[in-house]
Order: C-alpha cells, then structure tokens, then sequence
C-alpha cells in the first residue's frame, strides 16, 4: 500500500500529544535510578554484574541483569543530556511506537484520520505503562514486528529479514522478547501470508535469541520470572487491571464494544488475528503489564472491523498538498521540544519537575554529608532505587528487584512499613539504626517512631524523614 502526505498531519497531532506527555511525564524513582547504576558500571568495566552489591542483606547473592543494554542506553542518555535527554528519549520511543501501530492501522485498511483515532485512543488506554523503564525501548520493537507481519499478511515478504534484527535487539534490552515468537507463531499458524518465507524467518529468530550474554539462559530467565513468587504475588503490574483508573475505563470499554463490533461488521479477521486478539487479549486480563502489548494487537483488528462501517465518512478525500503537510507536520512534531526541563521554566513559570515528588533528592544530599551518622539503612522502596544510583556508600536493605528477594523478607517489609507487631524485632535482626522514610507511604511507621524513645529524628523535608538509633 502507498501511503502519501495526507496522512501526516492527522499522525503528527496525534503524536504532539504523546511526545508532550512522554516529556513531562515526570521520572518515577522505582525501576530507573538502579538502572542507571547499573549501566554505568557496565560502561565502566566492560562486564555485567552477576552479584547483587546494591544491598546488605543480599550481597553476593546470583543476580540476572537481563536489561543491560537498556541500562546503558538509560545511563548514556543521563550522562549525555540529564533529565532533559532522557524524557526525550521516552518521548522518542513512544512516538516510535504509535507511529507503528498507526502505520498497521492503515496496513489494516483503515483511512489516516481512522487510523489516526484509533491510535490515540490506544495511546490513552495504555499510557500508565509509560513509566522510564527497560520495556520503553520494547515497545517500538514490537509495533514493528507487528506491521511486518501486516505487510506479510497482504503478500509483502520483503521486510521479513527485519525480524531477526529485531530479536538480536529486543532479547538484550527486555524479556518481553518472547513475545514475537507469540506473534509470528500465530501468523504461521492461522496467518495469510507465504507461510514458507515466515517459516524460515521464524527459525532464524530462535537461534538469533541466543545472542545475549546469557545464550539459552534468556529463556530461562524468563520463565523464573513467570514463576517468581515475590513478583506475581506482590508486584502491581502482574495483578488484572481494573477500571479503577481512566486508562483502565478506557480500556474495558473498548473490550465491551469488540463483540458488537464483530457482529455488526462486514470484515471477518483471519484465523491467525483471532489467536492474535484471544491470546493478547487472555494475557491483558490477567496482568496489567500485558495490557499495552494487547491494545497494540488490537488496534489494527479494531481498523479492520470499523473501516467498512464508518472508514468511508471518518476519511472523506480532500485536497492536499505534500510540501504543505510536510512542514505542517514537522512543525508540529517539533513542539514538544519547548517542554524540555530547563527550556519549559523559561516560558513555564508553573512547569512542573522532571523527577516525581517521592524522588529523595534533598534528604540523599544531607544523608551524603553524614558519613559518621550509625548504619545500617533501611528505606522506602522508591527511595531505595534512588539511594542505589546516588548514594552507593551506603547499600539499601531492600529495592525494587523482586526477583532478588525472597517472599519472606518482602512480608517483612511490608510488617515494617506499616508498623504492624513484631516491626522493631525485624529491624533489630539486621541491627538497623538509619531510616529514611517517605512521610506519605510509611505514615503509621512515621508516628510510631515519633512515639518511640529510642528513635531521633534528625532530618525532615516534605518528601523524606530521616531517624537514628542513636
């Protein structure tokens, strides 16, 4: 299919908004600031880790770095351009991404300003899995394979050589690689393309997963991490979603209208894009983590079923000329651009920060001028992230690794967290005497410790608290 210049302008206003909001975004200490560590350290000694030395109570313990190459990335785009490189990375990559997704809509039959629609609405019901995560750079790498095996699906081999390139990529930066053998494993199955030529690219992905630094042990990292109590017990992205937040309104009510949908269309999806959307679907409903790869998935089903019905009158032609929706659109994707941190404040006077609130830059600082207060720490779990990057003299108890730690001393944190019985016998165990808490989170902690004769308080902000044991 030829696509020309009368598309742009629709994808580029949609994707001002998502670049916009991948910028301002603000960068939630949890998942990033250890990652950072850890690619510097992979930078500097030319070797990845495979030891935890981020904590006390699990150091030396096997660790599996899978996401080193996104470490890096996230660590060379830190020390290149701060915040202001790194949310622009963010942004860039997701652009990428819906950018796809659109382009498959339109592979799917869809008009651009259909297309156009779709994509946003697939940008807002998922867009609480845009946090500054490994799987960011994922997400472009799936949107491609995916348009690759639309164009496959109309008889298009040509850009099947782009898969293994995909694979060799995706397997050192996420575990979600495994996901495009789903997607290609369906096409060959129930797909409409040349099944040999999918076939053949299909073999070559397998041997191409074993490029990694790890080789077969990719896989087995994945499925420990299917099978890690820790994580699918007690990590949020591993539960079902709910429609307890706008995204996930958003994104059951798309699901309720797909029967209708179906019914009521004259398209019938092909065999291959049935287990697309059921296994998608099955995975998006029993873990929130799934549910962007699923609206990616859905989003050209939903073009193929609504074009007929409503493609003719969403995409009604009209004059156009190129060189004026060239610059059209590249203006507009040059927007973004003003809300960069330290460019917004200029204009901005009420620009909001590039680090979320519950990011302990202040108390870190002071903590940093106390060598000699008593140790060891014991923190937050957001903030334990954040120690790790800057503060490593003073290793954490506990961070967001969920894999490392067994499921008895997470049931310990969350006794301690929340002050419940037995929370100063489980400190006393690690001899801990430095808390740096945060105020919102660890509430009841905080007044049972302001009670509690043998704790000072020696440092407060409105984000961290700080207490010894003297």
């Amino acid at each position: 299919m030829k696509l020309n210049t009368f598309g742009l302008p629709w994808l580029s206003l949609i994707l001002l908004l998502i670049g916009a909001i991948g910028i301002l975004l603000p960068i939630a200490p949890n998942d990033y600031w250890w990652y950072v560590r850890l690619g510097e350290e992979v930078l500097e000694s030319g070797a990845i880790p495979q030891v935890d030395t981020y904590t006390y109570t699990q150091a030396g313990q096997p660790m599996v770095y899978h996401s080193w190459l996104s470490a890096v990335a996230f660590a060379v785009a830190r020390a290149a351009g701060g915040e202001g490189l790194t949310v622009l990375t963010r942004s860039l990559l997701l652009m990428a991404f819906y950018s796809l997704i659109w382009y498959s809509c339109r592979l799917a039959g869809a008009g651009p300003k259909l297309a156009a629609a779709i994509t946003l609405l697939t940008a807002l019901a998922g867009s609480n899995n845009w946090a500054m995560r490994p799987q960011l750079f994922a997400f472009p790498l799936f949107a491609l394979a995916l348009a690759v095996l639309w164009r496959w699906q109309r008889g298009d081999n040509r850009l099947l050589w782009l898969l293994p390139l995909i694979v060799l990529l995706w397997v050192n930066l996420h575990g979600s690689f495994v996901l495009i053998f789903l997607l290609v494993g369906a096409a060959l199955v129930g797909g409409g393309g040349d099944r040999r030529a999918l076939a053949l690219a299909a073999g070559s992905l397998v041997l191409v997963s074993l490029l990694n630094p790890r080789g077969l042990g990719a896989w087995s990292y994945v499925s420990a991490l299917l099978t890690d109590p820790p994580s699918q017990q007690l990590g949020m992205e591993w539960k079902p979603p709910t429609n307890q937040t706008w995204q996930g309104g958003l994104f059951f009510g798309w699901l309720l209208l797909l029967i209708p949908l179906a019914s009521l269309s004259p398209a019938r999806l092909k065999f291959g894009q049935w287990l697309w959307l059921l296994g998608f679907g099955w995975m998006a409903l029993s873990g929130l983590r799934y549910v962007v790869w699923f609206l990616a998935v859905l989003a050209p089903l939903s073009a193929v079923w609504l074009t007929p019905l409503i493609g003719q009158r969403f995409d009604r032609s009209r004059a156009h000329y190129p060189a004026v929706d060239i610059a059209f659109s590249l203006i507009v994707l040059l927007l973004p651009l003003a809300l960069l941190p330290g460019w917004r404040q200029q204009w901005w006077t009420a620009a909001p920060p590039a680090l979320k609130h519950n990011t302990p830059v202040a108390a870190t600082d002071w903590l940093r001028t106390q060598p000699d207060l008593p140790g060891p720490l014991w923190g937050d779990l957001a903030f334990s992230s954040y120690l790790i990057y800057a503060l490593p003299e003073r290793p954490v108890w506990i961070d967001t690794r969920f894999e490392l730690f067994p499921l008895s001393q997470w049931e310990d944190y969350v006794t301690i967290a929340a002050a419940k019985s037995g929370w100063e016998t489980l400190l006393a165990q690690d001899a801990v005497r430095l808390l740096i808490l945060d105020q919102q989170e660890q509430a009841d902690l905080v007044q049972a410790l302001a009670s509690s004769v043998d704790w000072t308080e020696v440092y407060q902000d409105d984000t961290a608290i700080i207490f010894i044991k003297p």
